[in-house]
């Protein structure tokens, strides 16, 4: 993601441009050693074990891990013909993932003509996230996708002045918002709970997960559906915006000092449901076994 997706250097969206004197290549895919260790569990075993992971980082997709063969349990792929065609990396191989009585269809891919520039993929598979139990890095279980190095969070509190309105209400009035700087994303901003009108929000149906922050909770304001949302229990590395509100700019009237806030183009999140045999609880706990 950091890479590219949304207004990442990779991204389609991207605000910065590199300083080459032509064009880049339309589409630029990215391949890079892990450097960490990374398991797939999947009917109730571990099917690959690997410190050898490499990471692929394509244009408008989540990161990819890919695990060497030699690191995958024996017995745990099994070929089917079935056969399509990467648009970069060429003819793509799928397998059948068993684990004793378990099994599921096209749950894994392997590149097999690979281009002479994209030979660090070489005799490498990849799992279909939502197709397996879990991932984990180490002992922790990462959840979402592939966390990407190159996904950054930096919070920050700040005494500007942000007033959220909707229908000529005030709904939020504070001097002491927290920003939030997410890579590929405009600065989002949070306010304490006790700045908030306390009848303004009503709870919406639906949680989604955040791979960085964990799981989210929305807000409906009179008709405005979905105009806020929480994360309740925030993940321990971004803790400092528990239970505080955040405001969407295009469903709102946000001001900060006076300057009307507006959605950026290409800032549209897409939500995550919860991943397979991920409950509630787990998600909001970062996914720890």
């Amino acid at each position: 993601m950091g890479l590219s997706w949304q207004q990442g250097p990779l991204g389609a969206g991207a605000i910065g441009h590199f300083l080459v004197p032509g064009p880049l290549p339309e589409r630029l895919l990215f391949a890079e050693p892990l450097r960490r260790r990374m398991r797939v569990r999947y009917g109730g075993v571990w099917i690959a074990d690997s410190e050898d992971v490499v990471l692929l980082h394509e244009p408008g997709r989540y990161p990819v891990a890919y695990f060497p063969l030699g690191d995958i349990a024996d017995g745990a792929l099994e070929p089917v013909e079935h056969v399509t065609h990467h648009r970069d990396l060429g003819p793509t191989s799928w397998y059948t993932v068993r684990a004793g009585a378990h099994s599921v269809p096209r749950a894994a891919w392997q590149h097999t003509d690979l281009p002479g520039h994209a030979g660090g993929l070489k005799g490498r598979v990849a799992f279909a996230w939502r197709a397996m139990d879990a991932f984990y890095e180490e002992d922790e279980r990462i959840v979402g996708h592939a966390a990407d190095p190159y996904h950054r969070i930096d919070i920050r509190q700040t005494s500007r002045h942000l007033v959220v309105r909707h229908q000529e209400r005030v709904i939020a009035d504070t001097g002491r918002p927290l920003v939030l700087y997410e890579s590929g994303f405009a600065p989002r901003w949070y306010v304490p709970r006790a700045d908030i009108a306390a009848d303004a929000l009503t709870p919406a149906k639906g949680r989604t997960f955040c791979p960085y922050k964990g799981l989210c909770s929305y807000y409906n304001i009179a008709d405005a559906r979905k105009a806020a949302w929480s994360y309740e229990d925030a993940w321990t590395e971004v803790r400092r915006i528990s239970g505080l509100v955040s405001f969407e700019p295009d469903k709102t009237e946000m001001e900060l000092d006076g300057t009307r806030l507006r959605l950026e183009p290409g800032q549209t999140v897409l939500p995550h449901g919860v991943d397979r045999d991920l409950t509630l609880d787990e998600a909001g706990s970062g996914g720890q076994p």
